[in-house]
């Protein structure tokens, strides 16, 4: 997915963010925003995904502020919520995949965008995709023999976890995270730290620093590992807008809330629709 020029004002936002969770140092903080609205300026393009901007966008701010995870605290806030509510959302073991597909995507509502009283109202509320290929995915998953779950945010694992367990039933799953912080994605480190590793199966990570997956920078693993899956069950609007830019394959199934307007016209759908597609 291209990047649109509505997504250049949110890259800015997100510049000035990252600045101020990075630092209280007022001289930083105004020395990472200037820097990185130069290199949005000129790196900025229609021609790219947003995703490629961002990256370097978080690069910038972390290696201005010497602040190797800004957003470390902001995954601690989102962990302790989500462990305090997993009790809460207790799937039947003998309940269909779909069931375990609207509690997963339902973490999706942890953004790092909105303020902790909208995510708890976008917990709450009922799950309805309007985009379902969720019957599709039950069929292919009889047939599959390796899956691959890629994940988001920190906060989301709790609600993943029941996904994958259930997943394990039909395939061997192997759970896939950031090598390194971005934004508030889940990091192998931070599943160990958060006592988050036992709870999963084979873990590997993309290799890279960036929301989404660029290929480009992907290890070498990854990219095996992605080749070679059956189903790859890809989870937030970040995997949708860096894979969706790979020929359709028919095994890449995104898990998501279209929680931004670009997003949702590339799919599609309204604003803050949840969307369970296979492509």
């Amino acid at each position: 997915m291209k990047a649109t020029k509505e997504c250049q004002p949110c890259l800015a936002n997100l510049v000035r963010q990252a600045a101020a969770i990075a630092t209280d140092e007022p001289v930083l903080r105004a020395k990472a925003v200037e820097e990185g609205l130069k290199i949005l300026d000129r790196e900025f393009s229609t021609d790219k995904t947003s995703i490629a901007v961002a990256t370097l966008l978080h690069r910038m701010v972390r290696k201005v502020t010497v602040n190797a995870d800004p957003y470390r605290r902001m995954k601690e806030a989102e962990v302790d919520m989500a462990r305090n509510l997993r009790n809460r959302w207790k799937p039947n073991p003998k309940s269909d995949v779909r069931h375990y597909l609207v509690l997963s995507v339902l973490g999706n509502n942890i953004d790092f965008f909105k303020d902790m009283k909208e995510i708890r109202e976008g917990l709450a509320s009922p799950v309805e995709f309007a985009i379902d290929h969720t019957r599709e995915l039950e069929r292919r998953l009889k047939k599959a023999k390796c899956i691959l779950y890629l994940a988001d945010n920190a906060g989301e694992v709790f609600f993943d976890i029941p996904l994958v367990n259930r997943l394990k039933d039909y395939a061997p799953v192997t759970y896939v995270v950031k090598e390194s912080p971005v934004q508030n994605d889940i990091t192998i480190d931070d599943l160990k730290r958060f006592g988050l590793a036992r709870e999963l199966p084979r873990v590997i990570t993309t290799g890279t620093d960036t929301p989404g997956v660029d290929m480009a920078m992907a290890s070498d693993e990854f990219k095996v590992e992605f080749e070679s899956a059956d189903i790859v069950l890809a989870k937030g609007m970040g995997y949708w807008e860096t894979l969706s830019e790979l020929p359709p394959a028919g095994k890449v199934f995104y898990l998501l809330k279209a929680k931004c307007k670009p997003v949702a016209d590339s799919l599609g759908v309204a604003l803050n629709s949840y969307v369970a597609l296979l492509r």
